[in-house]
Formats: C-alpha cells, structure tokens, sequence
C-alpha cells in the first residue's frame, strides 16, 4: 500500500468508506422515513430512540477505528503480518464489547430514557423499538471490526457493496414488518428494530464470505487466528478510549439535544427529526472523509512523512466542503421535489416547519467540513487524548448552551441548531493551531 497527497488519492481512500460509513445513517434513515407513514407519535419516537442506538454503533465503530489506525501504521511502516494481529485483536475486544452493550440496552436503557423523556408514549414506543434493535449490536460490532480491516490497509471497495446490500435489506424488511406486508406481520415501530438487525446480520454473513473469498488478504494471515493478545489489546484500548469517549461526547450531546427539543413538544421533536433525515444524509461525505483522514494521516506518520499531514487536510476540507455544498443547494432551492417524494403529503406541515433550519444547516455543513477533518487529523496523527480533551470541552459549552435556548423565552428551533456552528468553529480553530506548531512539523 502505497499512498500520496493527491487528490486521487484522498478520492481513492475515501469514497468507497463515504459509502461505506453510511451504514448506520442508512439503517436509521430508513426506519424513519416508514416510521413518518404510521403517525407522528412513531416518527418522534424514532428520532429520539435512534439518536441514542447512533451512539451505541458509534461506541463499537470508534473502538474499531483504534484498530483501524493500527493496521493503517502497520502498513505504513511495512509489517503485513502485524496486521493480521491487530485485526483478530480488534475482532475480541469488538465481541466482549458487544455483550457488555447488550446488557447494558436490556437492564439500564429504560432508566436512562425515564430520566431524559417527558412523553410517556415516546418512552413506551422507544423501549418497543430497542427491544428488537439491541440483538443487532452483536452483528454490528463484528462488521465494524471487518470494516477496519479493510479501510485500515485502504481496499475498502467491497464496503460499498456491503453497504448497499444492508440498505436494500433493510428497506425491504422495513416495509413487511413495519405494515404487515408480502405475509409478514404489522409490527410497527418494533417492527424497525427488527428489520434493521436482521439487515445487519445479512451484510455482516455476506461481507465475512467476501473475506474468505479474497485472495489478496492473505498476506495479513487473516486465517491464521492468533491468541488473545492482552499486549495488542491494551494499545488498541489505549488508542481507542479516547476516540470513544470522543464519540459518546459528540452524540451524546445531540441525544440530549432531542431530550431537550421535547420540551419545545411532541411536534417540535417530530419537526427536528425531518432536520436529522436531512443531516443524516447530508452528513454522510464527512463521515466518509474523517474516517479516510484517519487511515491517511496515520498511513504518513507511520512512512515518517508528517508534512504531508496538513496538506491532506486542507485538501480532503476543502473537497469535502464542495460535495457538501452541491449537495444541500438543490434542498435549499427545491426542497419539495427532494423531500416530498420521501416523505410525501401526509404531514407536510412538518417539512415546512423544518424548512428554516435547512438553512442552519448549510451554516452547521459547512463549518462541519472543516472542523471534522482538522479534529480526525489529530485522532489519525495519534493525538486522541489532546482532541478527547477539546471535544470534552466543546460539548459542555455546547450542551449548556442548548439548555439556554430551549428553556428560554427568546428560544427557537433555528436557534438550537445553530448553537453546533459555533461547536465546530471551535473545534477547527484549536485543531488548526496544533497542526501549526513548528514541534507537529518535526
């Protein structure tokens, strides 16, 4: 694996994980678009209950960028068998994660969301939706750990098949178990959950058969399963903690967010969620390009190129930025023909409510672009406890200021919203100063 600055090279890295990335944004999408079908009540549950699954997958996925780093290092510096370690250590840890997860979503979650909802329905229908969603975390946590690999020594072309296979899975489920069709049973919102966790698992079957497949792979002696390796295990741990805790920080604060929103009512939750549809969807290339600038910038610290690290990102920034502005500009200008064909007429109310913070939005994108690959910078460059330290200071600031809004006067949706531009302006500037000192470049 051989990797330059170049813009080819950033495309070549990262558009196969934008896609790829998708996955849970995808997952959690879908459910809510049917779920927006069935009534207002499902739709601001889905919302509010899928903001905080978001956190769980992201729990799992930033232990497995810790491994992802690894292995990018590791091929950096020309060691393939080590690889091959880390990956199978990654496979352990993502496994013994996901049984803490699954007893932590039976026995603790309905005490956590007693004490954030004020809706007894949103409660009761979100308990209905985690009870199917929690056994998809097993499935979940094993892809992620696969999905390093593969971004780790940048082949990450089969995750867009994989990818698209959950999605089209998911839709298909999504449909026969949400409204009993094709023989299925009407399930409702529970009927979400199990849909998106049989789609898990089928992407997951399908991925694991692409490996034993893969002729390529064998150079990392994937098939050569290793011990417990509590040495591998600790560094992956140590490299990823932060990186986690980065994780429940930055979600963690939007789902108190939506805990907060449903204090505005159950419609300005139900309107937030068309905002979170679009974010998902809009957000989607800068997920895509964090997690390529994590595999890039430790791929250059590992060949000792650390020069080539700021310019990769201001690069990768100001592409991601172009694809998000062409992206949210025909929203902007005809949000109809994009948003009612998905939503439809039902509750048009809604998506005209929503309307004004679409504009927020483009505001929230655009310093999202730049804030978030200059923050992934610092995680792929190794410095996760510096960056957990910021984002840990950021997110308080951002999280009282949220709880000023909503419970004063002069609060407004827009408002709100536009308390994360300043999250991300923050988060840039401190990153920025960092990849400045003459000490980075050395």
């Amino acid at each position: 694996m051989k990797l330059t600055t170049s813009y080819r090279d950033i495309w070549k890295v990262s558009l196969p994980i934008i896609i790829g990335s998708a996955a849970q944004n995808v997952v959690a999408m879908t459910d809510s678009v049917f779920l927006y079908y069935t009534g207002e009540e499902d739709f601001a549950a889905i919302g509010f209950v899928a903001a905080f699954y978001l956190i769980v997958a992201a729990i799992g996925f930033g232990f497995s960028r810790g491994g992802q780093i690894m292995m990018a290092r590791r091929a950096g510096q020309g060691k393939p068998d080590e690889v091959g370690r880390v990956f199978y250590s990654t496979v352990y840890f993502e496994l013994a994660l996901a049984i803490i997860m699954f007893l932590f979503m039976t026995h603790g979650a309905y005490w956590l969301f007693a004490s954030l909802v004020d809706s007894d329905v949103i409660f009761y229908k979100s308990l209905e939706y985690l009870e199917m969603r929690k056994w998809g975390v097993f499935a979940s946590y094993f892809g992620v750990a696969c999905i390093a690999l593969y971004t780790g020594i940048a082949r990450p072309l089969f995750i867009i098949l994989d990818t698209f296979l959950l999605a089209a899975t998911n839709i298909f489920l999504d449909r026969a178990l949400i409204f009993g069709m094709y023989g299925f049973p009407e399930m409702g919102i529970a009927g979400a959950g199990l849909a998106s966790t049989i789609a898990e698992y089928v992407a997951l079957l399908v991925f694991l058969i692409y490996m034993v497949l893969d002729r390529k792979n064998r150079v990392y002696n994937i098939f050569k399963l290793p011990k417990w390796d509590p040495v591998i295990i600790r560094e992956i741990v140590g490299l990823s903690v932060p990186i986690v805790a980065m994780s429940v920080v930055g979600l963690g604060s939007g789902f108190i967010f939506f805990g907060l929103v449903d204090n505005f009512g159950e419609r300005a939750l139900a309107t937030t969620n068309i905002v979170r549809i679009a974010y998902l969807i809009l957000s989607i290339p800068a997920w895509g390009f964090c997690t390529g600038i994590n595999t890039m910038a430790s791929y250059f610290v590992g060949a000792n190129q650390p020069e080539n690290v700021r310019t990769v990102l201001w690069k990768t920034s100001f592409l991601c930025l172009g694809i998000t502005t062409l992206m949210i500009v025909p929203l902007l200008a005809f949000p109809r023909y994009f948003l009612y064909p998905i939503l439809g007429d039902e509750r048009a109310y809604l998506i005209d409510a929503a309307y004004p913070v679409f504009w927020v939005l483009w505001g929230i994108l655009s310093t999202f672009s730049f804030g978030s690959i200059f923050f992934n910078g610092l995680i792929g460059a190794g410095e996760t406890r510096f960056a957990l330290k910021i984002q840990t200071l950021v997110a308080v600031l951002y999280v009282v200021l949220i709880f000023l809004v909503v419970h004063s006067e002069w609060g407004t949706m827009s408002l709100a919203w536009a308390v994360e531009i300043l999250y991300w302006i923050a988060i840039f500037v401190v990153a920025w100063l960092f990849f400045r000192k003459p000490k980075w470049s050395r």
